[in-house]
């Protein structure tokens, strides 16, 4: 299987990811990507030619092997690692669309084609919810389909047509184990760097947004309306509106005591 296309992809991602992000791709390529590419296949090579069960009856071993592993672990495995890469097609794909629509109006547009803000933002954010939904599905389905994340050395079978429980053994499994647990922790790693760069991204968005809110919110004390004070004192320069009202607060009293009244109370 060529992986070409798929490394092409990743390396085109990193240029638009953060540092968690950049992170996740190395474990992708590093602790996935080449681990299977030089040593799983291997592993799993012609692994129903080596699945053998202690009787010979035509079509017994096929029955039992389809039963016990109605799914090739490593292709699983390969399938697992295409639908985790694949969305973050998303994220190049609106870099792209970017791009295009620059050259059509024959301006720029965008600061920078990769930042992460407006629609990028948002298809970052879903490229990041559904990796996470795909790396749980596959652990969750690979626990169901085989029982466990453990090759047994032992397996019974009494499917048609064998005529009775026969005992099955898969080769190499305590070398196959092996390489399952170390999928399932890479797995499990890769879901806390995808989980813990989708709550950054949100609190950081998050707290952008309460101190753009904060920074616009007009501030109001006696400090910042001075003219209050003179305005209330008598003071030349007042605007017509205060000046009238202070005009018709003195008919219904004294003017001079209202005037230092309200000077004290200031």
């Amino acid at each position: 299987m060529s992986w070409i296309f798929l490394r092409d992809l990743l390396s085109g991602v990193n240029k638009h990811s953060t540092g968690i992000g950049r992170i996740w791709l190395a474990v992708v390529f590093i602790f996935r990507l080449l681990v299977y590419m030089v040593a799983a296949e291997h592993v799993w090579k012609d692994e129903q030619k080596e699945f053998e069960c202690n009787i010979r009856q035509p079509g017994c071993e096929n029955v039992c092997f389809d039963y016990f592993f109605p799914i090739s672990q490593v292709r699983l495995w390969a399938l697992q690692l295409i639908m985790v890469s694949t969305p973050s097609l998303l994220v190049v794909l609106h870099v792209a669309y970017r791009e295009g629509r620059e050259k059509r109006h024959r301006k720029k547009l965008y600061v920078s084609l990769g930042t992460m803000d407006g629609g990028l933002w948002y298809t970052y954010l879903t490229s990041l919810i559904v990796k996470l939904g795909f790396e749980i599905g596959f652990l969750v389905l690979f626990y169901k389909l085989y029982d466990g994340f453990s090759v047994p050395y032992l397996m019974k079978c009494d499917l048609k047509p064998c005529p009775n429980t026969v005992d099955c053994f898969m080769s190499r499994p305590t070398e196959k184990t092996i390489f399952i647990l170390f999928m399932v922790v890479t797995s499990c790693l890769c879901i806390v760097l995808n989980f813990t760069e989708l709550s950054f991204l949100i609190l950081k968005c998050l707290l952008k947004c309460c101190l753009q809110k904060y920074s616009k919110r007009p501030k109001f004390s006696v400090c910042e309306c001075p003219n209050l004070r003179y305005v209330e004192c008598g003071e030349v320069g007042a605007p017509p509106l205060l000046q009238n009202h202070h005009s018709a607060s003195a008919i219904s009293t004294n003017r001079e005591s209202e005037t230092k009244l309200l000077c004290n109370t200031l």
